[in-house]
């Protein structure tokens, strides 16, 4: 379809803004224009204006500004073509179809909707009836006011097959079974209708209107919810129950809570956490979790403590994995065990559920926990498993920034885990003179101090000149030569920090070209790079064979090429953590002169140098032999 500008001023001149506003936001007349608190900030004495005659709005506390349709996608939350629409409803205009097909589809819409908002005015009619007296009992006993019933439209379904079937013959058979209201058996019987004996929740799109229905079963039967089938309007895996009222609380609250069903949305909303919105029956999916991330950045998923909440919690997590963007991500709160957000409500109030979403998890730190207790970690082979599956997380995530900082990550903590160093017993250090190997010193102010100065402080990175760098320079030579090689390398000289900027935009360009799904060759690669500083720095390692690295001598043994690879890429990365480590191992014998700090300390100093020995082998050039 066309949306002209002229079609669009039309819309806008119909519109009354101040009416619109209005059904939202409490305004008031002043003189020619109106005045509100404005709903995009919290104030307490009105700033927000609309002024009908030039049809925009503006707020001279926080800026916000727009005419009716900007009003409708950031206030409500609705797609521009969704605003358009309901707004030109309203006017009493028709929204240019593309064809004719198009055109017919609208119009077969449109009375789908119409059926639908038939059906749910039948079914609050019935809820307040005598057939509805065991449906409102139950909303009693669940503690729902009348003021929320209103507010979520529920309704009773009466247990007879074809009562709703008769209210709305009107819009014939063939349209109540489209609309999912009735059940055709195929011609074996006559049709009828699809809620019997349930207490019925609409489920509305985000422009409010009826496109589903959920039933609730009042007594002993399954399924305890039955919701509408898929039709025309309707695509459970694409659809969010309650998102047209979260969508607008949300840009108040800069939050949205997911939680697993529509009374823990109706229990929360009752509760004052009006931006809750609920899967309908399936877990969560990747269409939902894009449109919750047009709401927020980082929904909270708050699902039951038990542990099919918890197995939905990390389906959850492992479908968001490839979508993955800067920026936007899911976090998660746990509720206590065996409870739902209803029954926490109900036994410790607002302030109990505030302080579970308050102490929300982001998506890494549930993955970590959960691969961690996901099975034993007493053996060598499983503490490998749980590497594997750490490394099979980051592969999933989509974008190589956010991948790559879930690999570092994760490394980072699985080191940690498994070779931090233990604290050793005191000891009272030797005097000069004591005999035995190495000997103490007094200072001039009467304090011991070891014989040996402690590592540098400097930054942990693969620096701009010396022998880390001749090596790594003759890495991405290899790894040029033989880019087969970079994808099992990836995760060590990702989580690396290079001094030379035009290095680390090789290495980086190399490990992205990786995740490729196709095989990517040496002229590929510099095809990537482009025409700069960065290509012609390939080109020349290229040319150069200048390295004892048996990956730039062309050996044609693949096995060969993969060994040596390994190794001095495991040498590249154990320079910073040997650092590191020896700086923490002088820093606990500076504090605790024990026996076994000095021994941990020369340890990890004959390591080093052990390193630097190999570091200067790999990295010397063949005409210094």
């Amino acid at each position: 379809m066309t949306l002209t500008p002229q079609w669009l001023d039309e819309l806008r001149a119909r519109t009354s803004l101040s009416t619109l506003i209005g059904k939202s936001i409490k305004v008031q007349k002043a003189g020619r224009e109106y005045k509100a608190c404005c709903p995009f900030h919290n104030e307490k004495t009105p700033s927000f204006t609309i002024n009908d005659e030039k049809g925009f709005y503006h707020c001279f506390g926080c800026g916000a500004h727009g005419d009716a349709i900007r009003w409708m996608t950031d206030q409500r939350g609705l797609p521009f073509m969704e605003a358009v629409k309901e707004l030109a409803a309203t006017a009493g205009m028709d929204v240019p179809a593309a064809d004719p097909r198009a055109a017919k589809r609208a119009e077969q819409a449109r009375g789908l909707h119409e059926a639908m908002a038939a059906a749910q005015s039948f079914f609050d009619d019935q809820l307040g009836g005598l057939d509805g007296g065991e449906a409102r009992a139950y909303l009693g006993r669940r503690g729902i006011s009348d003021a929320t019933r209103r507010a979520f439209g529920f309704g009773y379904a009466p247990d007879a097959r074809g009562k709703l079937k008769t209210a709305l013959r009107d819009f014939g058979e063939p349209m109540l079974v489209e609309a999912g209201l009735l059940i055709d058996p195929d011609g074996e019987r006559d049709s009828y209708d699809r809620f019997r004996g349930r207490l019925m929740l609409p489920i509305r799109d985000i422009r409010g209107r009826v496109i589903a229905f959920g039933g609730r079963i009042l007594g002993d039967g399954e399924p305890k919810y039955l919701n509408s089938p898929d039709t025309p309007l309707f695509d459970k895996g694409r659809t969010l129950y309650n998102i047209d009222k979260a969508s607008p609380a949300s840009r108040q609250t800069g939050r949205v809570i997911v939680v697993e069903g529509y009374m823990d949305v109706i229990a929360l909303a009752q509760a004052g956490f009006a931006d809750a919105v609920a899967p309908l029956g399936t877990a969560l999916t990747e269409h939902q979790i894009e449109r919750l991330w047009k709401m927020v950045e980082v929904p909270i998923l708050c699902f039951d403590g038990d542990a099919a909440g918890q197995k939905a919690a990390i389906r959850a997590a492992t479908r968001a994995l490839p979508l993955l963007r800067p920026g936007h991500s899911l976090c998660f709160a746990t509720l206590p065990k065996g409870q739902d957000p209803d029954d926490l409500l109900r036994a410790s109030g607002a302030g109990a559920m505030q302080a579970v979403l308050d102490a929300a998890q982001p998506l890494i730190e549930r993955l970590w926990s959960h691969e961690l207790s996901a099975a034993p970690l007493d053996t060598p082979e499983q503490k490998a498993a749980l590497k594997q599956r750490l490394r099979d997380i980051t592969d999933a995530i989509g974008h190589p920034d956010v991948r790559a900082h879930y690999a570092h990550e994760f490394r980072e903590r699985y080191s940690a885990l498994f070779f931090a160093r233990r604290e050793a017993a005191p000891f009272q250090p030797r005097a000069q003179g004591s005999g035995g190997g190495q000997r103490w010193q007094r200072d001039r102010r009467g304090n011991w101090k070891p014989p040996i100065p402690p590592a540098g402080q400097e930054a942990r990175a693969i620096g701009a000149g010396g022998m880390e760098q001749r090596l790594l320079r003759a890495v991405l030579a290899a790894l040029l030569r033989h880019p087969e090689q970079i994808a099992p390398h990836r995760e060590m000289l990702s989580g690396l920090h290079i001094a030379d900027p035009l290095l680390g935009q090789l290495m980086d360009a190399m490990i992205r070209c990786s995740f490729r799904k196709e095989t990517v060759e040496t002229q590929a690669l510099l095809t990537i790079l482009g025409q700069g500083e960065v290509y012609n720095m390939a080109k020349g390692m290229l040319r150069a064979d200048t390295f004892t690295l048996t990956p730039n001598r062309m050996t044609t043994d693949p096995d060969r090429v993969a060994r040596d690879l390994e190794e001095a890429v495991r040498v590249i990365a154990q320079g910073p953590e040997l650092e590191a480590a020896l700086v923490e191992a002088t820093r606990r014998f500076e504090s605790d002169f024990s026996e076994a700090n000095f021994a941990e300390q020369q340890r990890i100093r004959a390591l080093k140098a052990e390193h630097d020995r190999r570091l200067a082998e790999l990295a010397q050039s063949e005409d210094s032999i």
